[in-house]
């Protein structure tokens, strides 16, 4: 039956087995209160240890140290080449020539006037070429985020009546934004971003793009008139009721537009060496659209142009913040909640590209480089910033060295704001809807959605629930309900953690879960169970009624079949990280509940922190430290020792030397 008596000793309350016994759980010396609690904030809270680099350095050292911790480029500056300086003006033009269209467009998006769009796509991405640790994130606006400001802000300000009043409530909000992200890496809570798990981000991102894509509608049939309900009911039941007004000249042509850039995304998809071609497609569509409008006159026969658009750089707000009782509760609530997302979206954007390149980015200095360029760029007419996945993928394609890309990028802004704005006067508003849908059906990543289905149903539950609350409610609420369905998932873990029976596997000294292996071997008498989770107060009563059921189970089974009775149990606490006082007692219980019926308990490798605890809560003294054993097969060794001898309460000095001669 595979038994480990060769690397085992019995032992009980009643008797001790011989000193000479091989292997002990040995407890851990203690440590002083405050060394303690020093030691577990400093896990918690600064796991990769940023103060590492700064020990044993003269006092000049780690005043360099310490500003290239903050701005990263003073560490990659010094080693800058001319050949990356090449590839990085190729990919900050490239990157420029998407960020512009895609500028006016989501700030449209927002209910902006077009030009924050452009201001948004100047300041933040020279903050964070000096902030951020990323090489290819390309910062700018996003359409999500766009949304979001534009559905939270216009419930207390209409962006038509009172543009004004709008406009400066949204450099308010993302000012928040920017503290919130700063505050979130300065104090290392970066974790909180984590509850957004790829489940939760999929159905949202999907969930979000559906209702971007249906409000162009507007813009492809030239409606005047729209609802600012984010839900998809809402949405079409504005479209539809005014059929009346809808032009076909807006229509065709915002068909045409999109048509090509799906197609100009697909032929990229297809020969990723022509990535340039869905690159340059937003830019060459605002170009022929203005082109047409302004050679056939169309916006005199339905299709709506952007008008004049304001020539020079960004001027500054910091005057224009709205701190007013009636609307700081909005603005605050807008920036958390665009915070979230935008941290969200541009921390897995720069890891996800920074794996492809094989470095390592730092959560937390990136949130610390949003915040930052969030809050310099409410203080210059921008709003809502990260690192959008389609601007970070064209700067990746085009082979950007380092974040010097997004400083070309901001000057061509920079350009085209002192120079180039006239000429987009006749853009046509139909082919910034056009452009819109065509980077929201990419979010949409159905594929995901299936292989979610497939690998685990509940992760599939959070990213449908995600999807449905953003399309049919509202993009907060559906962030909620995600959300909220990802952390009943966390407690599910924790309240109801699994417990398996193991068994042995045959010819070895291996014990695994029976269920998982169907031909490992029983041990007669011996009832062995593996906790596989942290024992707290959330799950200590279920795992107490469940390792009851278990025994009543097996005490079941051994009497139908005639085998030997239970005489042993063997908790298996190896994957038991941490207990608190509530699984203590839970383990008294348990123990109570055995010697009443005749059993004897066992502990197979508690850890550390677990045989700490124990030990000052006394519970090593009530099961007899004995009954602890390194491995499962040392506690079954002991047991079938104890079986075969017929030594049940009490073992001779002789017996314990025989087995200690074993060991």
């Amino acid at each position: 039956m595979g038994n480990d008596t060769d690397q085992s000793y019995p032992s009980s309350n009643t008797y001790n087995f011989n000193s000479a016994a091989s292997h002990r759980v040995v407890i851990p010396p203690p440590q002083p209160f405050v060394k303690s609690l020093k030691n577990t904030l400093k896990e918690t809270l600064f796991p990769d240890d940023p103060l590492r680099q700064f020990k044993n350095q003269p006092p000049r050292k780690k005043f360099a140290l310490g500003l290239q911790y903050l701005f990263p480029v003073l560490e990659w500056g010094p080693r800058y080449t001319l050949e990356f300086f090449k590839a990085d003006l190729i990919a900050g033009i490239t990157i420029a020539s998407l960020a512009i269209p895609q500028g006016i467009s989501y700030a449209k998006l927002a209910n902006l006037p077009a030009v924050q769009g452009l201001y948004s796509s100047f300041v933040p991405p020279l903050i964070y070429a000096m902030m951020g640790s990323s090489r290819d994130v390309a910062v700018g606006t996003v359409a999500v985020g766009s949304l979001l400001t534009g559905s939270m802000l216009s419930t207390v300000v209409n962006p038509i009546e009172n543009p004004t009043l709008y406009l400066h409530l949204a450099f308010t909000a993302t000012l928040f934004t920017g503290i919130f992200e700063a505050a979130l890496g300065i104090f290392r809570l970066g974790f909180i971003v984590d509850f957004l798990s790829h489940a939760t981000i999929v159905g949202f991102m999907g969930g979000a793009a559906t209702v971007v894509s249906l409000q162009q509608l507007k813009g492809i049939f030239g409606l005047d008139h729209f609802t600012h309900d984010t839900d998809v009911i809402s949405v079409m039941r504005s479209v539809f009721s005014q059929t009346h007004q809808w032009k076909w000249e807006s229509a065709v042509l915002g068909i045409v537009f999109l048509f090509y850039l799906l197609s100009a995304r697909y032929l990229s998809k297809k020969k990723p060496n022509m990535f340039w071609v869905s690159a340059m497609a937003p830019l060459t569509s605002v170009i022929l659209g203005s082109l047409l409008v302004y050679l056939t006159h169309a916006e005199k026969h339905g299709v709506q142009v952007i008008g004049k658009l304001k020539k020079g750089i960004n001027p500054a707000s910091i005057m224009d913040m709205e701190f007013g009782s009636k609307y700081l509760t909005t603005a605050i609530r807008t920036g958390i909640v665009t915070g979230v997302i935008a941290l969200a979206e541009g921390i897995a954007v720069g890891r996800s590209f920074a794996m492809f390149k094989n470095y390592n980015i730092d959560g937390n200095k990136e949130m610390i480089a949003f915040g930052f360029m969030n809050i310099a760029g409410s203080f210059t007419s921008c709003y809502l910033t990260t690192g959008p996945f389609s601007r970070t993928a064209v700067n990746f394609n085009a082979g950007c060295k380092t974040a010097v890309s997004n400083i070309v990028m901001a000057f061509a802004v920079m350009l085209t704001l002192l120079f180039l704005t006239p000429l987009f006067h006749y853009t046509p508003l139909v082919v910034l809807s056009s452009i819109i849908i065509a980077a929201m059906l990419g979010l949409i990543d159905y594929k995901a959605a299936i292989h979610l289905y497939h690998v685990d149903k509940f992760d599939f539950l959070v990213c449908i629930s995600a999807y449905v609350g953003v399309v049919f409610a509202d993009i907060e609420i559906g962030l909620v309900l995600a959300i909220g369905l990802s952390i009943l998932r966390v407690l599910l873990f924790v309240a109801r953690p699994k417990t398996l029976v193991l068994g042995n596997i045959p010819d070895s000294k291996v014990y695994r879960s029976v269920e998982q292996y169907p031909n490992t071997n029983n041990v007669p008498g011996v009832l062995i169970l593996e906790i596989d989770a942290p024992i707290y107060f959330a799950n200590a009563i279920y795992l107490r009624e469940r390792i009851s059921r278990w025994i009543d189970d097996e005490e079941e089974k051994l009497k139908s079949s005639g085998e030997t009775e239970l005489q042993y149990v063997i908790l298996d606490m190896s994957a038991v990280g941490n207990i608190d006082t509530s699984g203590i007692s839970m383990l008294d219980e348990v123990k109570k509940i055995m010697d009443r019926r005749g059993l004897k308990l066992a502990l197979a490798n508690p850890g550390a922190e677990v045989i700490k605890k124990l030990n000052k809560g006394k519970f090593i003294e009530t099961i007899g430290q004995e009954w602890l054993f390194l491995t499962v097969g040392e506690a079954v060794g002991a047991c079938n020792y104890m079986m075969h001898t017929g030594c049940k309460q009490k073992m001779s000095d002789e017996d314990s030397q025989k087995y200690s001669s074993n060991v």
